[in-house]
């Protein structure tokens, strides 16, 4: 079933309170999604320091990312570590951590993944102290594959990329085969980092990113909702019958994407929000 949740701020003085309004609207969404939860916040500069290169680990702890990677510094949480450094970053981790997973690299985002209830796992990322433009957030109901933090959402393959999903990928195996016939790797058995890992190659190739979520529904068969974050964009893009729900509220202040509207009803001025349901296989893309 899985539950999504997404907010791109547009007014500035909001911006202290992402953490704060993120927390709240995943906490609407949890029975969605009780297995394990993930978020991805853009401009916190605690974890994302202003000019610093940031990757987010699985497999290691803060101590060890540390003492393998001289001048970077390690933050924890939960079962996330996240690391920033200079611009060589991920190159010096590949090369020094191995052994480690990344879940999310760029510049201004850092991805946060556990398994267990995710009002807990919110709780240890001290996610409601967070601040930035903008955040996505997903608790996952496993369906196709374990339930282990490498199995959560966003999954984050590209830099400053983001995607979560509701629904499930028919073919994802074979657009798997074909993805890593042209050398793509792969870090769990996932069918939405199949999605993810589809969008991040079609954007590598030049593709804007409204044009990689049409053809993604042009390859993928299935039921899918899915919300798709970049440094300066936030889109939203549903399945040909629109079967998983989805609604997205804007006001001059904020956009935001919710599986229930309970999850947006949290944010301030809500009463004044344009809500609509996205129209199946139509792009939305917002961006700062």
């Amino acid at each position: 079933m899985c539950g999504i949740v997404g907010l791109h701020l547009r007014e500035p003085s909001l911006e202290p309170r992402l953490g704060e309004l993120l927390t709240a609207m995943l906490g609407q969404v949890v029975e969605r999604g009780p297995d394990s939860a993930g978020v991805a916040v853009y401009g916190d500069p605690r974890l994302s320091p202003p000019g610093r290169a940031v990757v987010s680990l699985l497999g290691v702890t803060p101590t060890e990312a540390e003492a393998a990677l001289p001048g970077a510094v390690a933050v924890a949480a939960d079962a996330t570590t996240v690391v920033h450094g200079d611009t060589d970053l991920l190159t010096a981790i590949q090369a020094a951590l191995p052994h480690a997973t990344v879940i999310g690299s760029g510049i201004d985002m850092a991805v946060l993944k556990g398994t267990g209830n995710p009002v807990e796992l919110a709780d240890a990322f001290g996610l409601s102290t967070v601040t930035g433009w903008q955040g996505v957030g997903h608790t996952r109901m496993a369906t196709e594959s374990a339930v282990t933090p490498e199995g959560a959402h966003p999954f984050s393959v590209g830099p400053g990329q983001c995607l979560v999903h509701n629904g499930s990928f028919a073919n994802h195996a074979t657009i798997r085969r074909e993805l890593r016939a042209r050398g793509v790797e792969f870090d769990s058995e996932n069918d939405s980092e199949v999605g993810a890992r589809f969008i991040a190659h079609q954007l590598e190739q030049g593709a804007e990113l409204e044009k990689a979520l049409r053809l993604l529904c042009e390859r993928f068969d299935g039921f899918y909702t899915l919300l798709v974050s970049t440094g300066d964009s936030f889109a939203v893009v549903r399945d040909a019958i629109a079967c998983k729900p989805a609604l997205v509220a804007e006001t001059d202040a904020w956009v935001a994407m919710a599986s229930e509207y309970r999850a947006l009803d949290v944010l301030p001025g809500i009463e004044h929000a344009r809500i609509f349901e996205p129209e199946p296989e139509e792009v939305y893309v917002w961006r700062r």
